[in-house]
């Protein structure tokens, strides 16, 4: 069992490295702030969220900002969605997501990632703590992982159209409640 020795394993590594790998592989995410790779002990948990990505829109020579949060249960019952959706709106709080902008602006991730000098400088600026975070607000997404250990998955022995059908099922369940509760909290978030 591959599990952090946390009560509730958030901050998980497994899960934040399969998160950086989605975002990355998936997204093509630019990993500004690669809070996996700032750790300085296995105890240390990133602080915020625990992943930091850019995904520009070259297009439109424009750019989404990604805080994700990644965690690693053993359940994913309705009790441990509550600390996921509490998670999550803690994270989008103006003061912590200011907090995240100036970790950003601040390291040299982001000037060696980007380089476009143009499109590096139109970040740095709506990432500036003299900007409304009302303006940036419409380019955060926060992409949530859970991965979990599934009694399901741990019984089967093999990839049946049973297995998937029940397992399609179950994850959907999990995703209506988990949405459900966080549009129960949505009045959680706070506005500058």
């Amino acid at each position: 069992m591959t599990t952090d020795k946390d009560e509730v394993g958030q901050g998980s590594e497994i899960a934040e490295v399969f998160l950086y790998g989605v975002m990355k592989n998936h997204y093509k995410a630019l990993p500004v702030v690669p809070k996996i790779f700032y750790k300085q002990n296995v105890q240390d948990n990133a602080k915020g969220a625990d992943s930091v990505h850019i995904v520009i829109n070259e297009a439109e020579d424009d750019f989404s900002l990604w805080f994700g949060e990644a965690k690693f249960y053993n359940s994913i019952a309705d009790a441990r969605l509550d600390a996921v959706v509490s998670s999550v709106y803690a994270s989008l709080d103006t003061g912590k997501l200011r907090k995240e902008n100036a970790i950003i602006t601040n390291v040299s991730d982001l000037d060696q990632l980007i380089l476009a000098a143009p499109l590096r400088e139109k970040i740095k600026a709506a990432l500036s703590s003299q900007v409304s975070i009302d303006h940036l607000k419409p380019k955060i997404h926060v992409p949530i992982l859970i991965i979990h250990q599934c009694a399901d998955t741990a019984a089967c022995a093999e990839l049946s159209d049973e297995y998937r059908a029940q397992i399609s099922a179950h994850h959907t369940s999990r995703a209506e409640s988990y949405f459900s509760k966080q549009l129960a909290g949505s009045s959680k978030v706070n506005s500058p």
